[in-house]
């Protein structure tokens, strides 16, 4: 099945690394980077959870699409909360993988509990940040600012998007400027190398100083 699967998407001038077992599939995801992991559950070595998990914990927010024969819910929970973003049972048509493929292609998961952007790193599950080891206290709005900047680093993120994703329609959001000051103050404190950059005439970005930010 999985040489079918890859030879179709080889023709739909999808490029595909394949992977024997779940060890050589953790390894291809640490050595490459990918739009898509497409992951069976029964995985030889490895099952296609543990990887999932791996890739999670690691930091990778790659879209990951899981593949089973279980159509169990049981099965399907446990698959969303090991990191997958959609699942697809067998039989399935190849057109329909194909599909939701694109849909993922290009996104980033929002399953992925651990952000790094530099020596700054961000632990979703605990709501704990740390630089350079170094544990940082935020309150809860830039935590939410600084989620929204390092999913996205180093692409910058709009103002309008910025106030969106942690106001919404609230008159609060006006109050952005100051926010990311107190951010900053905090990130890029005690002489370390900034992190945190204005994007001119568009909004912020965390990224370091010598990094490519289009």
């Amino acid at each position: 099945m999985a040489t079918t699967v890859a030879e179709f998407l080889d023709l739909e001038g999808i490029d595909v690394d394949f992977a024997r077992d779940g060890v050589q599939a953790w390894e291809l995801s640490q050595q490459n980077q990918y739009q898509v992991v497409i992951l069976d559950i029964n995985l030889p070595r490895l099952d296609g959870f543990s990887v999932c998990q791996r890739i999670r914990a690691s930091g990778d927010d790659t879209p990951i699409i899981m593949l089973t024969a279980k159509d169990r819910l049981q099965d399907k929970l446990q698959g969303f909360e090991a990191g997958a973003d959609d699942y697809l049972v067998k039989p399935f048509a190849l057109d329909e993988l194909v599909a939701r493929i694109k849909a993922l292609s290009g996104r980033l998961s929002r399953q992925v509990r651990k952000l790094t952007v530099a020596d700054l790193e961000f632990n979703l599950d605990e709501n704990r940040v740390s630089r350079q080891g170094r544990s940082l206290s935020l309150p809860p709005v830039s935590l939410k600012l600084l989620e929204v900047l390092m999913r996205a680093s180093p692409k910058a993120v709009a103002k309008q998007q910025l106030i969106e994703s942690v106001w919404g329609d609230e008159v609060e959001g006006s109050n952005l400027k100051v926010h990311i000051h107190k951010l900053r103050k905090v990130v890029d404190s005690q002489g370390l190398p900034p992190l945190i950059h204005t994007a001119k005439a568009l909004g912020y970005v965390i990224r370091e100083s010598n990094a490519d930010s289009n």
